[in-house]
């Protein structure tokens, strides 16, 4: 049996759901008012090829809206609208009063399509390093949206990435600002040592060799190569390999769909792409009421 998705999420995560729904009906539903709460059925389209993602959230929605959702996918799904006369994909079933689904409807496309479009991007550059036979990480960033880093960071797990750190408090990340203000790589390792002990790691970013193998002798047990061009990435991870073949090596900065697969490497473990969580393109879904 295959783990679900859904068992990742954090407790009392459905209170996120609530603050989508009180923000997007604060007052008067006059489109309610006209339909009324007469039963309806509502059809999921999914009208773009991609990966499915974001069915807790969804659901969510509609159940605190006295609304039921039937899937007919599961998250992880291809959607392929080839396979379908009509060029959309029927994904779920909405039954409940018509002004509760209606209420539902634009807050649960803007979640679903978004966390598919997160997927998606995922997913193809997952199967991308796949076909080139690479095996590290395809990771994310801290690059999310204010208020929906949970979902687009669930959206990473269902396409087959990593989600790199997940806040500040997951795992030590010195850049050049922690750095320049501690006095220097070493003293900026030595003193984060101090307070993550032997559980957590502590990821060092560099922009050339000699930062990175200071760094890997101050202790990191991460090195991000920010920013290096693909032969110089190439060249010094190699090198990095060879002299601390226990540091993790990372790639990231400015690396996008149309560049990642000239940073595959087999020196590199994690290639991170920022794009991933704040370029990405969204998936179409549509929501309509079956005519009675």
């Amino acid at each position: 049996m295959e783990p679900d998705y859904e068992d990742l999420l954090p407790r009392n995560w459905e209170k996120l759901v609530q603050t989508w729904l009180d923000e997007d009906i604060p007052g008067f539903d006059v489109g309610g008012y006209v339909v009324g709460s007469k039963e309806e059925t509502a059809i999921l389209y999914g009208k773009t090829d991609g990966v499915l993602a974001g069915r807790p959230f969804f659901d969510r929605v509609f159940t605190l809206l006295g609304c039921k959702v039937d899937w007919l996918m599961s998250d992880g799904a291809q959607i392929n609208t080839s396979s379908s006369d009509t060029g959309k994909v029927v994904v779920a079933k909405v039954t409940g009063s018509c002004r509760h689904i209606l209420q539902g409807e634009r807050t649960a496309l803007n979640v679903i399509s978004r966390c598919s479009g997160v997927a998606t991007a995922t997913f193809e550059a997952v199967q991308q390093a796949k076909a080139k036979g690479w095996k590290g990480y395809v990771a994310g960033t801290r690059k999310t949206t204010p208020g929906f880093r949970l979902v687009e960071k669930y959206a990473l797990v269902v396409g087959g990435g990593a989600t790199h750190r997940y806040d500040l408090s997951q795992m030590v990340m010195l850049k050049d600002n922690h750095i320049a203000s501690a006095g220097g790589i070493t003293r900026a390792v030595e003193v984060a040592r101090r307070a993550a002990g032997f559980s957590m790691k502590i990821e060092v970013e560099t922009s050339n060799y000699g930062q990175a193998a200071e760094a890997a002798r101050a202790g990191a047990d991460i090195i991000m190569l920010d920013n290096f061009e693909p032969e110089e990435l190439k060249s010094v991870s190699r090198r990095l390999k060879g002299e601390f073949p226990h540091v993790i090596l990372e790639a990231s900065g400015g690396i996008t769909a149309e560049t990642f697969h000239l940073f595959l490497e087999d020196s590199v473990d994690v290639i991170s792409q920022g794009a991933l969580t704040h370029g990405y393109n969204c998936l179409d879904f549509s929501l309509k009421i079956v005519a009675q």
